[in-house]
C-alpha cells in the first residue's frame, strides 16, 4: 500500500517580474511533471503577475 502523500511534493512559486518567492504549494508530481505556471498577486509588485515553479 502506498504511503499518503508519496506522489506530492512541496514547491515554491517565484514571481517572473521581481523574482520574489511569494507562495508555497503542493503538487502531484505524477500527474503534472512539467513546471507549474499560475497568475497570482505579487505583494511586492502590487499587481497580478505570472508565478513559476522554482527549480
Amino acid at each position: 500500500m502506498a504511503k499518503k502523500g508519496e506522489a506530492r511534493e512541496n514547491i515554491t512559486l517565484v514571481c517572473t517580474v521581481c523574482k520574489e518567492e511569494n507562495y508555497r504549494k503542493e503538487k502531484n508530481k505524477r500527474n503534472t511533471p512539467e513546471r507549474l505556471e499560475i497568475r497570482k498577486h505579487c505583494p511586492k509588485c502590487n499587481k497580478t503577475t505570472l508565478h513559476r515553479e522554482k527549480k
